[in-house]
């Protein structure tokens, strides 16, 4: 899934220790859709490489996030969440637009 929007907030570091002893961090970024109902998405970053390139980020910039979004029971209730994993300036990456047109079905490259 991919989320793009206007960068609002990012929230503090969240580290911990998880049951095996091994050390985690999180880092959750809010977005801003644009759209009139239900416009903001939070997105969170598992480990240090994914925080190094959200980091990257500033506030109020247009951003692009891909994203895994799962949910998980406990005790009957559902929960969600969305991990980013790739994080960019759209406007730094442009999406680019097809510039091949062409009305002749004879001039087809194949």
């Amino acid at each position: 899934m991919e989320v793009t929007g206007k960068l609002v907030k990012i929230l503090d570091l969240e580290t911990g220790t998880s049951k095996a002893g091994k050390e985690w961090q999180k880092q959750t970024v809010v977005i801003d859709s644009g759209d009139e109902f239900n416009n903001l998405t939070a997105v969170s970053a598992f480990g240090e490489d994914k925080i190094k390139n959200l980091n990257k980020l500033d506030i109020g910039m247009t951003v692009s996030i891909l994203c895994n979004v799962y949910s998980r029971e406990y005790k009957g209730k559902y929960y969600h969440n969305i991990d980013g994993y790739h994080f960019t300036n759209q406007s730094e990456n442009p999406e680019v637009k097809d510039s091949f047109v062409t009305t002749d079905d004879n001039d087809l490259p194949f």
